[in-house]
Formats: structure tokens, C-alpha cells, sequence
């Protein structure tokens, strides 16, 4: 026996490394083809080569995974009946999400109910498709109102970095006097219209014909036209004639108003505008009358309805004028404007705004500049012909009342 060992023991150095990595081969191989499927690749190697291993090919990986996700889709669902239908479809959304196919990340049991009833495979993929482009809708919008809250939040940073240098010039005494001073210039204003200022009647009589929503909207238009006409230079002074005690309308008003209701600068009555003007003096403003406004009349009282005419019948403002046998007029929009879609009522902000530039300029064009560009395509053009036969009567005319002038001075002389 000791002549044995002390024969192999020079060889004992090339024989242990020799069999240790056979173990270590063999050891690796079975651990490959435990752990590694059958289907998608089988890595062996021989004890004759002594070659390295294959290195393992992505794209046939992947290649070979979809194909095996397109013949076991269509069974995957119903195919296993001790496993849960849903958790089964669950996977097979997520394998193909990880495949990279255009489905959600995230899915409720719902959702998933509505997949398994889908008759075909391409119901299902348009059905999940719909869902993941609802799913990246969901997070953009996410993203967005993040980026404004950002912007908010450094926006009033920047605000609270300000230096006191520039806190001194913001407190300039004509800045700081500014907003008072602004009041009580519009106070002013104000008053002076309500002695001596045109009226203008918006006439509340419609509030039990419109929903709440609507009057909701009729009383922001109010108020709009109240600051519109509180800014000008020349306001009118505003009557809201028929309105009712404690009805819709006065409530809306008060709740918008709150405790300046009783400081603003306008009338507010229940009696009508009959009862308070002539009626050989007003004129009902409404867009179904036949008669077309030409100019604007500084001696005449304007009655504008103060109603939305989104559900009322056309023609309750030309009945309820015809019934007080009032004169009716309309804006001239037919004659200035290429008129496209919708109707040619206007709101009461439009409408406040286009009186209040009438009468201080008298000019169509400029007025009528408070439509929405929504509803028509612009202004009329004269054609060229018809304008250089107008400025050649003009010229006529002139030149015939020099004329006339020369031959008086010179019949006077004689």
C-alpha cells in the first residue's frame, strides 16, 4: 500500500484538478436542464468536447417566447380548471405587457370579467389596447397638473424672494393709492349716471321661465355687465326693473354680492320700466324683431331681457314688448357681419358692451367687435365699385354746393 501511494503521489497533482472540474461540469449541466425549459432551450455539453458553452441568444429567447404566448393565448384561459380563470388571464395580460404589447399596467377583477367575455382574441386585444391608451390619457393628465403645481409653488417662491427694495417700489404712493383712488373715481361716475346718466333696463320678468343653472349664468352675465358699465367713461344708469322681492333673482343676487348689494350704484325695483318711462321712449332690444337698429339714440330708454334662451321658446321677448306695445329693435348684424353659425342672440355682457361703445363713438365696426368670432367669418366688405361711386357722389355733392355759394356772393355783388 505504501508503494502504491508513493507511486501516485507525483501524479496526484494532475489528477485532482482533472476530476474536480468534471464534477464541477457535471454539476453545472444538471443544474441547466433543472431549472432551464425544454421549449425554450436545451444546453448540454458532451464529455468528448472540451469546447466552451453556447452563449444563450436574446432575440431567439424572445423569439421563441412569443411564439409560445400566441399558441397557448387562446387556451390559457379555460385550459386549467383547478387554477382561477382570473389569476390565469392576469398572467397572461402581464406576460404580454412584459413582451412589450400595448396593454394596461394596472387592471381591475371588472375589467378582467369583460376580457374573459369577449368572444374572439382581437376583441380582447382592441378591448385592452382602449384600456391602456385610457391608462396613458390618465397618467398625462397626472403629469400636467404635477408640472402646474410645480409652477405654482415656484411662482410664489419667487414672489417671497422679492427684495425689499422692490416691496418699496410696489408700495409706491401712487400704487397704494391706486385702488382707492379707483373707487372713488367709479363711486363718482356712478353717482353722476344715476342723476344724469341715460338708463339702460334690464328686465328680470324671466326668472320663473329658466332653470336654476341658467339663472345662475343670466346673474354672472349681470355682473359682468355691472363692472363693464361701472369702468366706462360715460355709464349708463342701470334699472332692474320686476324684480321680485326675495324671488330667484334677488337671492342669486344678494348670495354673489354679499354685503355690496346695498353700496352699488344702480336701481333695483319691482315696479316695470312701463310704469317708470313713457313708453313713446323705449325701445325693446330683442334679436326677433323686424326692425333693424341703424343708430344708437341718446334721448331713448334701451330694454334688454335678462334672461338665457337656451330651453325658452324664440320670440317670448317680441311677445312680452308687443304685448305692452313697445318699439322693438335689433343690432344690424345681418348688414355687417358674414353671419355662419348659431343664433344672433348675444349675451348680456356683449350686449352692455356694444351699447356702451355705440354711444360713445357711434361706430358699427367698432362696436360689433364684442360678437364672438365663433359665430361669424367678419365684416362685410363694400364692393369697389359701389365705394368709388359713393366717394364720386360726395365729390358732386361738394363740388354743387360750392357752386351754389359762388353764385350767391356773385348775384349779391350785381
Amino acid at each position: 500500500m505504501s508503494i502504491s501511494i508513493t507511486f501516485l503521489s507525483p501524479f496526484a497533482r494532475f489528477l485532482v484538478p482533472f476530476t474536480l472540474q468534471r464534477k464541477s461540469k457535471n454539476l453545472y449541466t444538471a443544474i441547466l436542464q433543472r431549472y432551464m425549459p425544454s421549449k425554450i432551450l436545451s444546453v448540454s455539453y458532451h464529455k468528448e468536447s472540451t469546447s466552451p458553452p453556447q452563449q444563450l441568444e436574446l432575440d431567439g429567447w424572445k423569439a421563441t417566447m412569443k411564439s409560445r404566448v400566441q399558441e397557448e393565448g387562446d387556451s390559457a384561459v379555460s385550459s386549467n380548471d383547478d387554477e382561477d380563470p382570473l389569476a390565469a388571464t392576469r398572467e397572461l395580460i402581464e406576460m404580454w405587457r412584459l413582451l412589450g404589447k400595448e396593454v394596461p399596467e394596472h387592471i381591475t377583477e371588472d375589467e378582467l370579467k369583460i376580457i374573459m367575455e369577449c368572444p374572439s382574441k382581437s376583441s380582447r386585444k382592441k378591448y385592452l389596447k382602449y384600456l391602456y391608451v385610457k391608462e396613458k390619457l390618465k397618467k398625462a393628465n397626472k403629469i400636467k397638473k404635477e408640472m402646474k403645481a410645480a409652477a405654482r409653488v415656484e411662482f410664489k417662491n419667487k414672489l417671497l424672494e422679492t427684495s425689499e427694495a422692490d416691496k418699496q417700489q410696489q408700495n409706491f404712493l401712487f400704487l397704494r393709492l391706486w385702488d382707492r383712488n379707483m373707487d372713488m373715481a367709479m363711486g363718482w361716475k356712478g353717482a353722476q349716471a344715476m342723476q344724469f346718466g341715460q338708463p339702460l333696463v334690464f328686465d328680470m320678468v324671466y326668472e320663473n321661465s329658466m332653470k336654476r343653472k341658467e339663472l345662475q349664468n343670466a346673474v354672472s352675465q349681470l355682473l359682468e355687465s355691472e363692472g363693464c358699465n361701472r369702468k366706462d367713461v360715460d355709464p349708463f344708469h342701470i334699472y332692474f326693473c320686476n324684480l321680485k322681492i326675495d324671488g330667484a333673482y334677488q337671492r342669486e343676487l344678494i348670495k354673489r354680492y354679499g354685503e355690496k348689494w346695498d353700496k352699488l350704484l344702480i336701481t333695483a325695483t319691482e315696479k316695470s320700466y312701463v310704469d317708470l318711462f313713457p313708453k313713446d321712449s323705449i325701445i325693446y332690444l330683442t334679436a326677433d324683431s323686424p326692425n333693424v337698429m341703424t343708430t344708437f339714440k341718446h334721448d331713448k330708454i334701451y330694454i334688454v331681457g335678462s334672461f338665457v334662451d337656451r330651453h325658452m321658446q324664440p320670440g317670448a321677448s317680441l311677445a312680452n314688448a308687443k304685448r305692452l306695445n313697445l318699439a322693438t329693435e335689433c343690432l344690424p348684424l345681418d348688414k355687417y357681419l358674414q353671419w355662419d353659425i348659431g343664433t344672433k342672440n348675444l349675451t348680456l355682457d356683449q350686449m352692455i358692451r356694444i351699447l356702451l361703445c355705440l354711444k360713445n363713438t357711434g361706430n358699427w365696426e367698432e362696436a360689433l367687435k364684442f360678437v364672438p368670432r365663433r359665430k361669424h367669418s367678419g365684416y362685410v366688405e363694400i364692393p369697389q365699385y359701389s365705394q368709388e361711386f359713393i366717394d364720386r357722389i360726395k365729390k358732386v355733392k361738394t363740388s354743387n354746393l360750392f357752386s351754389k355759394g359762388s353764385l350767391n356772393i356773385h348775384t349779391q355783388k350785381k
